[in-house]
C-alpha cells in the first residue's frame, strides 16, 4: 500500500510540473534571436574578371538601399528585391588574388561583413601540339594508318572474292 501512495504522489508532482511548464511556455514573451543583418557573395571564391552576386539583409530595413564596399570591386549599391537587398558586380580582371573583406553598411546603422576570395589562375592560350588525328600537319602516322587500313580491306575483299569463284568449280 505504501508503494502505491508514493507512486500517486510522484505522478501528482510530475503532473503539476508539466502544467506549470506549459503555462510558462505559452504565456512568456519569446526571446529575440538577434539582429538579422548579413551579407553574402556568390560565389565566394571567384576568378578575377568574373561577375559575383551579392545578397544582404538589414534586419527590418530591407525596403531601402544599402551600400557594400570592398577592395575587391569598390562600392556597390544594393536594391530591395523580394525581401532582401541584392546586387551584382564584376571583379576587375587585373585584381590581385587574395581574400578581400566585403562590408555591408545599412541605413539603420547595422553592419555585416564577409570574405570574397579572388582567384587569378592563368588560362592556357591553346592546347599542346601533340599531333595525331586530324590535327597533325603533313603526312605522319595518321596517313600511314589510313593507307594501311585501305590495303587490308582490299586484301580481304580480294581473298573472299577468290574463294567464292574457286568453290563453284
Amino acid at each position: 500500500m505504501r508503494g502505491l501512495v508514493t507512486h500517486r504522489a510522484l505522478s501528482a508532482v510530475l503532473g503539476v510540473l508539466v502544467l506549470i511548464g506549459a503555462f510558462v511556455l505559452s504565456t512568456g514573451t519569446p526571446a529575440r534571436a538577434g539582429e538579422n543583418t548579413f551579407v553574402e557573395v556568390t560565389p565566394n571564391s571567384a576568378q578575377a574578371g568574373s561577375r559575383v552576386n551579392i545578397r544582404a539583409s538589414c534586419d527590418n530595413d530591407n525596403n531601402r538601399q544599402a551600400e557594400v564596399n570592398s577592395d575587391a570591386f569598390g562600392r556597390v549599391m544594393l536594391r530591395p528585391d523580394n525581401g532582401f537587398l541584392t546586387g551584382a558586380v564584376t571583379i576587375p580582371g587585373n585584381k590581385a588574388p587574395g581574400d578581400y573583406p566585403v562590408d555591408l553598411r545599412c541605413n539603420n546603422g547595422n553592419t555585416a561583413s564577409t570574405i570574397l576570395t579572388v582567384l587569378n589562375m592563368a588560362q592556357p592560350s591553346k592546347g599542346p601540339a601533340t599531333g595525331g588525328g586530324g590535327t597533325a600537319t603533313g603526312r605522319g602516322t595518321g596517313s600511314l594508318l589510313l593507307v594501311g587500313g585501305l590495303v587490308a580491306v582490299a586484301v580481304v575483299a580480294g581473298v573472299s572474292a577468290r574463294r567464292r569463284t574457286g568453290s563453284r568449280v
